[in-house]
């Protein structure tokens, strides 16, 4: 039981499995866990020599090198420490990769030398200089014995203290690591260069995503330096667009992903509903302070996946990327993030043929089980963790609305698709209002696609035309329309509507049917045309024609995700409306160059990125109860606000990217002080620091709450004396 939860349910399922066999799960279903746990533990000592009293907490399993995966050949002592990951980086192409059967390296971080011995280390910054410094120490020292093993197994096979080529000599004579990796010390810049390298060798996006992957499991803190360093790179490999082919391909690349051991995120299954608070607890994907509490969980049940539908199991992906950005963006230590798939099965044919499907091979379950078991999941979870944010993520709409308006006035949480997109379109929206010279009461607002994003973008605008124009709600909802698969989206229309779009409803088209863009477009005459249909080509040249003849500067937000499922390119756009547009996507597009004056545009990208991240950690830093609207409202508008004065110059809606921390050290700053205006902040240093009314100082605190690669260091130093 312990085992399973860390895996995707079907591959444990197999009695014919030689792996699980060993494990005795197949021939005692009914066996106590304790029983069952022993009988690992038995085989374990009698392979790896491990102690009992150091795997066995309260008749549970925690040691990670247990997690599970499809062959469990980690339990074969001739691979436990035979290959160093770097392997895995000389590989040019997925197919080597996935015949790879190397495990994570088992070197670790320089400053863990203080657990074993009071000698500094004095690291110089010349590669050189490093590997000579490094020599004459190997040629003097004598090999140490370190007292516990155990601890020294955990830290060595960390990805978190994982530092390979890099390992200083000292440290490595203190784990016993000499012999295992090549003589020469290397700096961090040389190993960034190097995997850097690597990864561009690949000749698609979907295996710089696996090499991305295997490289997060086994070397964080490398990992991070190359998303940091090459984030506009990096991003659209890790995110949209390609974690949408990562999640379609999840069960075949889902092996290839983490050295065996290693856990891709925390799977609850429906049939694990009796044991989920101890089944959460598993969840132990590095060697831990107990202080670590985890600080956010991003979840999913994998129904609603981008605009890719129902993938099961495999909306993984979405999780762990996100994950990913809230560590990049905003500095949230990578150890304190739980990435959780709910399977309940799923509705997709396809998966459900598919051989190498990971997940529960069954329809998935109706409203009277799903409720009770995501409240069973929430229960456990804010049990557990009570401080933890959680953030819903890639529900179906209806779903996702109802459980945005249960959990939100009494739970730590917040949805993404509904609140995150809404700020971060709300964001661009205001700058896009000042480029295209309209009074705000002016604007007519038209969103083709009205699922639970849509809806949430709308909700977001007529927020901030009532907060900031003065309006009141009814004239705020007078100014959306929404286009639906049926057309114009009406009281009369005479089908049955969906909840979520009944608020923005029309009811003065006076019993006129719309059944399609471009009739809509002509009865409404909008200003600003919002797409979140997952309907490539929506916007066509008719479409962007008519709007650029409507509008001295047309708004123009073509919004869904991954691109190839964006209603319109900025190419289109920039030709069709003849360069009038204002223009951002949700997924990125290149740079526009006119043909005939050689002027180049840069299109705006309403990533959430802008939102989530800081919105996360304002929340974590300030401890709100609830994350109410204001909070959401306040992240928007610091977004809005964070353009530099060169960035507004260029026309730009948002800031750019490689700033993303500054954006979102401004973001957070924004949510601290609004959760303390409004009283639900409980943190009293964020507190007296707002109340204090020094921006300066509370900008300061958030920047100095962000966690760093170079803080590794530290990190195990802190930590390393509990393991």
């Amino acid at each position: 039981m312990t085992l399973s939860t860390l895996l995707p349910r079907s591959a444990v399922r197999s009695s014919s499995s030689s792996s699980m066999s060993l494990l005795g799960l197949q021939a005692r279903p009914q066996q106590p866990q304790t029983q069952g746990a022993r009988t690992v533990l038995r085989e374990v000592q009698s392979k790896m020599k491990l102690s009992t009293a150091n795997c066995i907490r309260s008749h549970h399993l925690h040691y990670s090198a247990l997690l599970p995966r499809p062959r469990l050949s980690c339990f074969s002592p001739t691979i436990s420490r035979s290959h160093s990951s770097s392997s895995l980086l000389s590989s040019s192409s997925t197919s080597t990769l996935l015949s790879s059967s190397s495990t994570s390296s088992s070197l670790s971080t320089p400053s863990l030398l203080r657990t074993f011995s009071s000698a500094s280390i004095a690291i110089p910054d010349n590669d050189n200089n490093i590997n000579h410094h490094h020599q004459q120490q190997r040629n003097n020292m004598t090999v140490a014995e370190p007292t516990n093993t155990n601890s020294i197994h955990q830290i060595s096979k960390s990805p978190y203290l994982n530092q390979s080529t890099a390992t200083p000599a000292e440290l490595r004579n203190a784990l016993r690591l000499h012999g295992l990796s090549p003589a020469k010390v290397e700096s961090f810049d040389l190993q960034k260069k190097r995997a850097l390298a690597q990864l561009r060798s690949k000749s698609s996006d979907i295996e710089k995503y696996v090499f991305l992957a295997w490289l997060r499991n086994t070397n964080v803190r490398l990992f991070y330096g190359i998303v940091g360093d090459q984030l506009e790179e990096v991003l659209p490999l890790i995110y949209t667009p390609t974690v949408g082919t990562a999640c379609q391909t999840y069960s075949s690349i889902y092996p290839f992903l983490a050295p065996p051991g290693q856990p891709d995120g925390l799977f609850l299954s429906i049939n694990d509903l009796p044991n989920l608070t101890q089944i959460i607890q598993n969840y132990r994907p590095y060697p831990q302070d107990p202080s670590l509490t985890p600080q956010i969980a991003v979840i999913t049940d994998g129904s609603r996946i981008l605009g890719l539908g129902d993938l099961g199991v495999g909306g993984m992906g979405i999780p762990v990327g996100k994950l990913q950005l809230y560590v990049a963006g905003a500095g949230v230590d990578p150890r304190r993030t739980i990435p959780i798939t709910l399977d309940l099965g799923t509705n997709n044919e396809d998966k459900l043929n598919d051989e190498f499907y990971l997940g529960l091979r069954q329809k998935r379950v109706g409203d009277d089980k799903f409720f009770p078991f995501v409240d069973a999941v929430i229960k456990s979870l804010t049990t557990l963790y009570p401080k933890m944010l959680i953030q819903f993520e890639d529900f179906s709409s209806e779903h996702a609305f109802q459980l945005l308006d249960k959990y939100q006035p009494t739970t730590f949480c917040f949805n993404d698709d509904i609140q995150g997109t809404g700020a971060v379109i709300l964001a661009g929206f205001m700058n896009a209002i000042n480029l295209a010279g309209i009074p705000a009461k002016d604007h007519k607002i038209l969103f083709f696609g009205a699922g639970s994003a849509a809806v949430g973008v709308a909700k977001q605008l007529a927020a901030y035309f009532v907060n900031d124009h003065g309006m009141t709600e009814d004239e705020a909802r007078e100014m959306v329309w929404l286009v639906d698969s049926k057309g114009l989206v009406t009281l009369d229309r005479g089908d049955k509507l969906a909840e979520h779009k009944l608020y923005f409803a029309r009811k003065d088209n006076a019993g006129a049917k719309y059944p399609d863009i471009a009739s809509v477009i002509e009865h409404v005459r909008p200003t600003a045309l919002f797409g979140l249909s997952s309907q490539s080509g929506a916007f066509s040249e008719e479409v962007l024609k008519s709007m650029a003849a409507l509008n001295n500067r047309p708004i123009v937000f073509p919004l869904s995700n991954p691109a190839y499922q964006a209603e319109c390119s900025f190419e289109q756009a920039m030709i069709h409306t003849k360069g009038k547009v204002i223009f951002a996507s949700g997924t990125a597009f290149p740079k526009y160059t006119d043909p005939e004056t050689g002027l180049i545009s840069a299109p705006g990208q309403g990533n959430n990125m802008y939102i989530f991240p800081g919105l996360g950690l304002g929340g974590i830093l300030a401890q709100p109860a609830t994350i109410s609207d204001r909070l959401i409202y306040s992240a928007a508008r610091a977004c809005a606000q964070a353009l530099t004065t060169e960035e507004r110059s260029q026309g730009l809606l948002y800031p750019v990217l490689p700033r993303i921390r500054q954006v979102s050290a401004e973001v957070a700053a924004a949510v601290v002080t609004e959760s303390v205006a409004e009283g639900s902040a409980t943190n009293e240093e964020t507190i007296k620091l707002v109340k204090a009314d020094d921006r300066a100082a509370l900008l300061d605190f958030v920047i100095k709450s962000m966690w760093t690669t170079d803080g590794v260091e530290e990190d195990v130093t802190t930590f390393a004396p509990h393991l």
